[in-house]
């Protein structure tokens, strides 16, 4: 005679897992774990996956081979030669006289190092242009830089919107950004323009792709 009753043989029956269950759950716990451990692993070789997937993220247009490229720029061309470690500029236009104001005062350099001076569009697009070149970029690249930084400051280095604090030629927010190109970046169409390309291939790979951002949202 049994000495369980039948709720106590019932309950017992319930509990008991047969080995075909058993293998069944080890399986799916073993790829529960695979999946998990790949996407641990794909974080661990590659931390920065799916950060282009931005649809303003566009891969920037390179220089084939080699030779001679023209950029457009304010006032004519300039002619680039990429090389592998250089770059060499062919034809420039004459930086203009800088004016001098009331008080005679106005620097006739062409750094931008003074704070009344302002450096012709046309100087800070030749460098614009070389720093381009020299990353690879082909001259569609820069034409998209151009009109990008037209409509940001005009190509101005001493552009400034007393509302958000944007400062120089790429409207760096806050422009203090830009020192870490450069102690000399209020100043600096060198500073400011290296800063830039470098915050525009971080942030969207490519002019282009910074000024598709522009285009659609009003800002990059």
């Amino acid at each position: 005679m049994s000495i369980w009753s039948t709720g106590e043989r019932r309950a017992a029956g319930r509990g008991a897992v047969s080995p075909g269950r058993r293998r069944a759950r080890r399986v799916f716990s073993a790829l529960v774990m695979a999946v998990v451990a790949g996407m641990l692993l794909v974080t661990v070789v590659d931390p920065y996956a799916g950060a282009t997937a931005s649809s303003f993220y566009r891969e920037p247009a390179m220089v084939q081979g080699s030779g001679v490229q023209r950029y457009a720029i304010s006032g004519g061309y300039v002619l680039v030669d990429p090389k592998r470690d250089g770059y060499q500029a062919y034809t420039a236009p004459a930086p203009s006289a800088a004016k001098a104001g009331p008080g005679g005062g106005g620097s006739t350099g062409t750094s931008g190092s003074g704070g009344s001076y302002t450096t012709p569009v046309g100087v800070a697009q030749t460098y614009a242009a070389k720093a381009v070149a020299k990353r690879g970029w082909a001259p569609s690249e820069f034409s998209c830089l151009v009109s990008l930084w037209n409509r940001e400051s005009g190509w101005n280095t001493h552009a400034a919107n007393p509302g958000s604090g944007a400062y120089g030629i790429p409207q760096a927010l806050p422009g203090s950004k830009m020192a870490a190109a450069g102690a000399d970046w209020q100043n600096s169409y060198a500073t400011q323009i290296t800063w830039g390309l470098g915050y525009i291939a971080g942030s969207y790979g490519s002019p282009c792709g910074a000024w598709g951002h522009s285009n659609a949202l009003g800002w990059y």
